[in-house]
């Protein structure tokens, strides 16, 4: 039962500190922080791994969408394990995997065996597991809170994430200027250990309400049919999924960026990626504040754009000390519209539903920056890295704008009181 501190911090304190008081999330959070750093150092050496080994733009783009696009096939097997399934089972299995898998890339490193091509596929190799975890990982927070400090669980675990995006960036690149990046793969996999004693720690989780009679392919099928008919869903999501391919692959470009554009190599890549997790946590505690849902529609809409401006003025310079304000304003806007779009949908979803429906926005929210980069990266071959980021962004500005003409139908669907507290 939830200690009563909320009624200790009023207002939007109060928001901040509800979560916390549910002891399965402080468990669930403080493993998934120590957890999130290495995960990040991880993609940062991963990112310079590859560039330091082919110089190509290409190659950055499908790395990314090795990690990150294998959820587009495993969604709807994925979101029905999440909804009949042990969840906390599957995160359990996915960590084990992801620790081995960089003892291996450490492995290969220190013996000069590694290859673009090895690096591809224990890439491919995690991004595979990983998509088996994340619809339940997104339907889990729910089930670790109450419905009221949902909205601050959210908030709280993309903080989380994005103080690791800053932490785990900078201590990555410190290890790889100082020692070697296979240093920072052995520590990854030394920081799964912490997620793992969390997850066997969580008690009295609610059972799930789908039954293991229906198929996978039935299952899917009914969510993909209520994702479409939704009216605040549907149109929340086609939105998330242009905007994710136009503008937040820009990230996976950081080391190209890093090394052609600002020349400044590991330095300048450990500061972009830093910067954008700094920015992310300004959004996401800004966001952690706001004690309703109401307006909250026009919130994540408003950040949608602020997202594209920002990177058109991030294309537009070569000067780092110029980037950096942009790409913190990107973050900060990114971390807004990726929890406001979730509290939304999470608050508007049927129960039964939930798993599935969250691995539908896991997918886009993966898999989307992924084929942004790899479309991207494979324009930068020719075009350079600044014009295809700046077309996705205008792309992305474009969409915002058919959506904006509808917010009203959409704020009033998702933000509707039946639909926040019936469940």
């Amino acid at each position: 039962m939830a200690l009563r501190l909320d009624r200790l911090f009023p207002g939007g304190i109060g928001n901040a500190a509800l979560a916390f008081t549910h002891r399965n999330y402080r468990i669930y959070a403080g493993g998934n922080a120590v957890s999130l750093i290495g995960i990040w150092m991880q993609r940062v050496s991963v990112g310079w791994l590859a560039w330091t080994l082919t110089h190509s733009g290409t190659w950055l783009g499908v790395m990314s969408m090795a990690e990150f696009f294998p959820v587009v096939f495993l969604s709807p097997l994925a979101g029905a394990l999440a909804d009949r399934r042990d969840r906390v089972g599957i995160i359990r299995m996915t960590q084990i995997v992801g620790s081995v898998e960089a003892i291996l890339l450490a492995i290969l490193v220190y013996t000069r065996i590694i290859s673009i091509w090895l690096l591809f596929a224990l890439t491919l190799l995690l991004g595979v597991f990983n998509a088996i975890a994340q619809p339940s990982r997104l339907a889990l927070i729910p089930t670790l809170v109450d419905r009221a400090a949902l909205s601050s669980a959210l908030a709280i675990n993309a903080i989380i994430f994005n103080s690791a995006r800053f932490v785990g960036p900078a201590v990555a690149g410190v290890v790889i200027a100082k020692a070697s990046v296979g240093a920072a793969f052995t520590v990854n996999a030394g920081t799964y250990l912490a997620f793992l004693v969390a997850m066997s720690n969580l008690r009295g989780l609610p059972a799930l309400p789908v039954g293991a009679t229906q198929s996978v392919l039935r299952a899917s099928a009914e969510a993909y049919s209520y994702a479409t008919r939704h009216p605040g869903i549907a149109p929340m999501l086609a939105l998330f999924t242009v905007t994710t391919i136009g503008t937040r692959g820009f990230v996976e470009l950081f080391p190209g960026f890093a090394d052609h554009v600002f020349g400044r190599g590991p330095e300048a890549l450990s500061m972009l990626t830093s910067t954008v997790g700094l920015g992310a946590i300004c959004g996401g505690a800004w966001l952690l504040l706001r004690p309703r849902i109401a307006g909250l529609t026009g919130i994540v809409l408003g950040n949608t754009l602020m997202i594209s401006l920002a990177i058109l003025a991030f294309t537009a310079t070569d000067r780092l000390y110029l980037a950096l304000p942009c790409v913190f304003i990107a973050g900060c806007a990114m971390t807004i519209t990726g929890i406001g779009a979730q509290t939304l949908i999470q608050a508007a979803v049927e129960v039964g539903m939930r798993g599935r429906i969250m691995a539908l926005y896991g997918m886009i929210f993966r898999a989307g920056p992924a084929l942004g980069a790899v479309l991207m990266g494979s324009l930068s071959e020719r075009f350079g890295l600044r014009l295809p980021l700046a077309a996705g962004a205008l792309i992305s500005c474009a969409v915002w704008a058919w959506t904006w003409v509808r917010q009203k139908r959409i704020a009033e669907t998702l933000e509707s009181e039946p639909a926040i507290s019936g469940e």
